[in-house]
């Protein structure tokens, strides 16, 4: 959910001050995500292309896909992926299976605690094994990770981008540190490439 609302007509602005405060490098992967026109959630047809393209990567990645939404139980079973969800929750928990070792891809909701749309809260949270700040930090990777995967398919990935508050205090210098610290964080992990595009890689850290 977007904490400060953003005014269509004032988004080119903000786009062009926080990319001034990117590097180079960091600049150029924005500049890939930040296309006004992506700003909105797909519909109808082309939503459903989203979702089945999403689906087919979660089972490129030997991810089991389970009918039924997260809201039933969990996001991801421990075994199982719910399906029956937006193509951009599949890709962001798709994110959370590449970023999660071995021994926590068996978990539920890879030992994270529980979702926004977790059913089983309580469930979710007495599986988690990964807390405060280093949740924090893995949820983020998630969160750009996932957004860059929707951006590599050809879907609106900057409508998760501005939902999940990358651009909130974009006028601040710290805005533009977390996007590149994050970003960089995954290029050392081998999850996307100088360039920003996701890789296939599911490494531990």
């Amino acid at each position: 959910m977007i904490l400060t609302d953003i005014v269509p007509g004032e988004l080119p602005a903000m786009i062009e001050r926080f990319a001034a405060l990117l590097d180079p490098s960091s600049r150029a992967v924005f500049r890939r995500i930040a296309d006004p026109a992506r700003a909105a959630r797909a519909e109808g047809a082309a939503a459903a292309g989203h979702h089945a393209i999403a689906c087919r990567l979660a089972r490129s990645f030997g991810m089991q896909l389970l009918p039924g939404s997260p809201t039933l139980d969990y996001a991801w079973t421990g075994a199982a992926l719910r399906s029956d969800t937006e193509a951009y929750v599949l890709l962001h928990e798709i994110a959370h299976f590449q970023l999660a070792p071995p021994e926590r891809r068996h978990l539920i909701d890879f030992g994270l605690g529980a979702g926004p749309e977790t059913g089983d809260r309580d469930g979710a949270e007495r599986a988690a094994t990964v807390f405060d700040l280093e949740r924090e930090a893995e949820e983020a990777m998630a969160s750009l990770l996932g957004v860059l995967w929707e951006i590599e398919l050809g879907q609106p990935g900057f409508a998760s981008f501005l939902d999940q508050n990358w651009l909130e205090g974009a006028d601040r210098p710290g805005a533009a540190q977390h996007f590149t610290a994050v970003l960089t964080a995954l290029r050392q992990r081998g999850l996307v490439d100088a360039e920003g595009r996701p890789q296939r890689a599911a490494v531990a850290p």
